[in-house]
């Protein structure tokens, strides 16, 4: 179940977080009220992930797999295209997220 709250804490940071540009710097009531609420909502999943889940895997997974996500996101929605530089950097992100987790002495599995 922490892994679901995980999940939820990451979908609604990157929701948060692309709807940065839409507030227009806390000018718009509407985004900026769903955005602080999507980042509540985030660290509130986040504090049901570490209950089971040791922090430094969670932050690791949230962190990473959201800078991916928004990544792949902004380029959908905002056409902010990234050099392949940016791309493999983004890919060894997820690999160390995955060897973190995959090999973290202090996490079963």
């Amino acid at each position: 179940m922490s892994y679901v709250f995980l999940a939820g804490a990451i979908l609604f940071e990157v929701i948060g977080t692309l709807l940065l540009p839409v507030t227009q710097n806390f000018t718009r009531a509407m985004p900026t009220v769903i955005m602080i609420t999507c980042y509540g909502v985030a660290f509130y999943c986040l504090t049901f992930a570490i209950r089971d889940i040791p922090i430094a895997i969670v932050y690791a997974i949230w962190s990473g797999i959201g800078v991916f996500l928004i990544a792949v996101f902004s380029a959908f929605v905002y056409k902010q295209m990234l050099e392949w530089q940016a791309i493999v950097g983004l890919a060894l992100i997820i690999s160390g997220v995955a060897l973190v987790n995959v090999f973290s002495a202090s996490h079963p599995g």
